[in-house]
């Protein structure tokens, strides 16, 4: 079975336990008789996707949890249907955070990523056109615009999520997800969440 997560940046995806990204307008050519089972958040990537092999069902419908949040993304459904109790953070372009508990969704919030911010920041002055400097030192106050960026980037998101999360489990994902759960004793690095979540929902459908 090959699952695709259509995202904004690039396509990812998984079979036989590896996981790999494709540029959306350079697909590689895959087994034509495999069908690429596939949720997205990007149309045009979607259609590029769709171009590049005859066989691929969007299984976006089949990925539901119980949660009265509105307009929650397919990719973060996934992840979450992956986890009964715990706190899921997303960490890519956009950083998501969602609370589970006994499988039902509490609610959940969004931050920029380590690039949005550094973007944001670079659009109010040239001056803050800087590198995000992950060995930052957290335990000092800055003595540089540099640092003072890195440290105001990085150290924001961990003190929401700690905030968010107290005691509660984390399960991190995505590109910086292996970055930000160094910083909590509780967590596991897993990139492997959305298409576990996939992998849930196909078994009772398909």
């Amino acid at each position: 079975m090959l699952l695709c997560d259509v995202g904004n940046t690039f396509l990812h995806f998984y079979h036989n336990g590896k996981i790999w990204k494709e540029k959306p307008y350079a697909l590689s050519k895959k087994k034509e008789n495999l069908p690429i089972y596939y949720i997205s958040v990007n149309e045009r990537f979607e259609r590029c996707l769709l171009a590049s092999h005859p066989y691929c069902v969007n299984i976006g419908e089949y990925i539901e949890i119980e949660s009265e949040y509105k307009g929650l993304g397919v990719d973060r459904r996934a992840a979450c249907k992956a986890v009964q109790d715990g706190v899921i953070i997303d960490a890519g372009s956009a950083i998501t955070a969602d609370i589970m508990q006994n499988g039902i969704h509490l609610g959940g919030y969004i931050m920029p990523g380590l690039n949005a911010y550094r973007k944001m920041c670079a659009d109010i002055s040239p001056v803050l056109d800087l590198k995000i400097e992950p060995s930052v030192n957290l335990s000092a106050l800055p003595q540089n615009t540099s640092d003072a960026l890195s440290f105001g980037a990085i150290k924001s998101v961990i003190l929401m999520i700690k905030n968010t999360t107290r005691t509660k489990k984390i399960f991190f994902t995505g590109g910086d997800g292996k970055f930000f759960a160094r910083f909590f004793e509780n967590a596991i690095y897993d990139n492997t969440l959305v298409f576990k979540g996939m992998q849930k929902a196909l078994e009772k459908h398909i």
